[in-house]
């Protein structure tokens, strides 16, 4: 095989709707758009279209399973998609389906790459983190972050230069104010009933406690005196209704009612983020990346960021938008009220300066040109 012939298969337990996926599929349209051909082997979910769309073969396996004889024989049937398609990189993005992937390159010679993806649990005792460890076992392991990239240094001993560091990235061409016409901002008010005489502070992630719904609750619970403002969570509790019922039980005690929009999925996050005017990440761990507060410096609003995590790279405090000390309300608070009465000019300056930032860094095409130069850096090693 020729030395600068790269045919790629990714790897990951489903197509569902979040940041792996998405990454998954925008690699596959650059290898695509670059005439390199290219594979993709999940168990399946609303993403897999997008795949048909860009011609790009998708293999349907149980990949989501964690169960040890199931990932054998994953393994063995991903050995054979490789062999029968001539397939010489393999690029896992988690990690049950990173061990049948890992095994089925080892199986058969090709070279094997992860991306780390996350800080993933380490359980009681560490006892997690052999499993987590595969992640680690790509000739070259990408790493989203700043923040995963000394995770990887200090928790798993893995050398500077066996790490690629690529920033996951935001689509500057779907997250552009510009193209947000009135008929789709006016569509999206009225679907949601949002007030059109608040600020409306928008907080976008899956229903969960470490994500920092009831953080954000406490904060402006602390504002509640201005009433001139309006929150919106967007995201699904994927059954974690009793979290939920925690939030809004919180809402009442704390006599907001009519301050909050639940939103459990919108198909046009760039419209609801035109519609809004200051965007929240609010989480109490670290973010791998924190790619909502990057697509919320495209769209040109005020972004406020726990100080933690991938925030730290994707966010310039004070530039940008703003830091807040993470867990704390209190600070929280502080910095949405100066978020609140802002200036408009200041906004305007915070606005392009956000923009900027995330065009010179966080481009779709960044991310897929250093990815391909990974590919081919493997390859040109044989």
């Amino acid at each position: 095989m020729s030395k600068d012939k790269v045919k790629v298969l990714q790897v990951l337990p489903e197509l569902g709707q979040g940041g792996v996926e998405l990454g998954t599929i925008q690699i596959a349209e650059a290898l695509t758009a670059a005439g390199i051909e290219n594979f993709v082997a999940s168990s399946g979910g609303r993403m897999e279209f997008q795949l048909e769309r860009l011609g790009v073969k998708h293999f349907k396996l149980p990949l989501k399973t964690k169960n040890p004889i199931k990932l054998w024989l994953n393994a063995k049937k991903l050995a054979k998609i490789i062999k029968d398609n001539d397939i010489n990189i393999v690029h896992a993005r988690s990690r049950a389906p990173a061990w049948s992937a890992y095994w089925a390159a080892k199986k058969t010679g090709v070279h094997f790459i992860t991306t780390f993806h996350g800080t993933y649990g380490l359980g009681p005792h560490k006892i997690k983190k052999f499993y987590n460890r595969v992640m680690t076992y790509g000739e070259k392991v990408i790493a989203i972050s700043s923040h995963i990239k000394n995770h990887l240094m200090t928790e798993y001993n893995v050398p500077e230069d066996k790490i690629a560091f690529i920033h996951r990235c935001v689509d500057v061409e779907k997250f552009n104010p510009d193209i947000i016409t009135p008929e789709r901002l006016k569509s999206m008010i009225e679907q949601y009933e949002l007030p059109t005489d608040k600020k409306l502070i928008l907080l976008i992630c899956r229903l969960t406690s470490w994500k920092g719904q009831g953080l954000l609750i406490d904060a402006l619970y602390k504002l509640k005196s201005r009433g001139d403002f309006h929150c919106i969570f967007t995201g699904d509790d994927q059954g974690r209704t009793k979290y939920t019922e925690s939030l809004i039980e919180k809402i009442k005690q704390y006599g907001m009612n009519g301050c909050y929009t639940f939103i459990r999925h919108t198909d046009d996050v760039p419209a609801l983020m035109k519609a809004c005017d200051i965007v929240v990440s609010a989480s109490l761990d670290p973010e791998a990346f924190g790619r909502i507060a990057a697509e919320g410096e495209a769209m040109g609003k005020i972004v406020i960021a726990s100080n933690i995590g991938g925030s730290l790279d994707n966010l310039k405090d004070g530039i940008t938008g703003r830091h807040f000390i993470s867990g704390n309300a209190d600070d929280l608070a502080d910095k949405l009220q100066w978020a609140l009465d802002l200036p408009q000019s200041e906004q305007k300056k915070m606005s392009a300066a956000a923009q900027n930032f995330v065009k010179e860094n966080f481009t779709k095409q960044i991310m897929c040109d250093k990815t391909l130069a990974v590919y081919r850096s493997v390859i040109n090693k044989e």
